[in-house]
């Protein structure tokens, strides 16, 4: 049977608005029609849930993009970013990287951020009672995480407005095609947020004495792996990623979750009684939602997935979205269900490179929708929300409501 037209015309390098908007349609035909779909370029898409997994999880899969990069965004800082940093790279580097960044995600240092991050929902949360209609992605989704990864890297609070900005910039930049208007303001993001973190940085060093509640700089500092510490440039580069990875994709994870429950307002009834639920609701959010919505590898050898193999030297770009509406993986996938359970989604990946603040992740979703949903049972929609124009990252710029 021949392939609809729709999916013989999708190219990954050429989105429309409607799929900015709402990719699921087009992830739904390609998972049926072609889950293992060539684009123009010569690169791969997969959305079936198998085939994302194997491929995470088989060590032959390279994610350094040295060279792509070298394509992308030339000589300057965007690829410094993105070869120096945990994300884009592949052991023996990122295993010594790794272990070194995991000193800010020790059991220690999150039951030292539990409360913080208690007492700043609560802060937000107060805030808005009496408010009216707000903007919950500037009221509270985009200032949780804020505060709290300027809690880890001790950012003055003169500077904390601009973070959202930088993050967006630098992480828009991974979008499959870019302008040269992205290309420069991932750029400058880059340049400003570093020259701010080596200012930090040098001043943690000489006073590691005077850190604050929560903060990871020192333990970055001064941490050491097999007698290696990582060096100034690698530091302000995952400085930045931690920032991109902590506070970008828990922003979408609020939004996205307040966003979703507004288009259920049964399971949000449901979640209102039964806050027990909340955990699950989380993870609901987690997999229908993703806030990471686009993976990538190089297959280094030739790989046998559900419907053929992928020869070695092919870019794979993995579907998350996709993979985690899997109807052979997730029952009635398209629909929301808070009491899912088990729940296997993959919206942090899994593997070697398996989201290394995952937990925290959790832990700052569970506080705030626990408390959101006790606070505010009645909260409804107050107008069109604005989603994020990307493609690699699905959040919104605004979303109205009524508290």
């Amino acid at each position: 049977m021949p392939l609809p037209q729709s999916v013989c015309d999708f190219d990954l390098n050429e989105l429309d608005s409607a799929f900015l908007e709402d990719p699921y349609p087009s992830l739904k035909l390609l998972l049926e029609n072609d889950p293992i779909h060539w684009n123009k370029d010569g690169t791969v898409y997969l959305t079936r849930y198998d085939d994302v997994k194997k491929v995470y999880q088989d060590r032959s899969m390279a994610s350094d993009k040295s060279e792509a990069f070298s394509e992308k965004f030339g000589d300057g800082p965007l690829y410094t970013h993105h070869t120096t940093s945990l994300v884009f790279n592949d052991p023996p580097y990122h295993t010594t990287v790794r272990k070194l960044l995991a000193s800010a995600f020790t059991p220690r240092k999150l039951a030292e951020l539990e409360p913080l991050i208690g007492k700043t929902v609560d802060h937000l949360l107060d805030n808005l009672e009496g408010v009216g209609d707000v903007d919950f992605v500037s009221a509270f989704a985009m200032r949780l995480p804020t505060e709290v990864i300027s809690f880890m890297l001790g950012i003055p609070d003169e500077y904390r407005s601009k973070l959202r900005g930088f993050s967006l910039a630098i992480l828009g930049a991974l979008d499959p095609a870019i302008s040269n208007e992205r290309r420069e303001s991932g750029n400058a993001a880059v340049t400003e947020f570093g020259a701010l973190l080596n200012d930090l940085i040098n001043h943690r060093r000489e006073n590691p004495e005077g850190a604050g509640q929560g903060e990871v700089l020192e333990a970055l500092i001064f941490g050491e792996f097999e007698g290696r510490r990582l060096t100034q440039e690698e530091l302000i580069q995952n400085c930045i990623f931690l920032l991109n990875a902590g506070h970008e994709t828990t922003t979408s994870l609020m939004a996205n979750g307040v966003g979703m429950l507004l288009d259920a307002p049964d399971q949000f009834r449901l979640l209102v009684e039964n806050p027990d639920l909340i955990p699950n609701a989380v993870e609901e959010i987690l997999r229908y939602e993703s806030p990471l919505q686009i993976g990538n590898r190089l297959a280094t050898k030739d790989i046998e997935l559900s419907t053929g193999t992928i020869p070695a030297g092919t870019y794979i770009h993995t579907s998350i979205a996709g993979a985690n509406r899997d109807p052979t993986i997730f029952e009635n996938p398209q629909q929301v269900d808070i009491t899912r359970s088990p729940n296997p989604h993959i919206a942090f990946i899994t593997g070697t490179h398996v989201c290394l603040g995952a937990t925290l992740s959790r832990y700052e979703g569970r506080i705030a929708f626990g408390r959101l949903v006790k606070r505010f049972p009645n909260m409804q929609p107050a107008g069109a929300p604005e989603r994020m124009p990307l493609a690699r990252f699905r959040g919104y710029n605004r979303l109205p409501v009524r508290l």
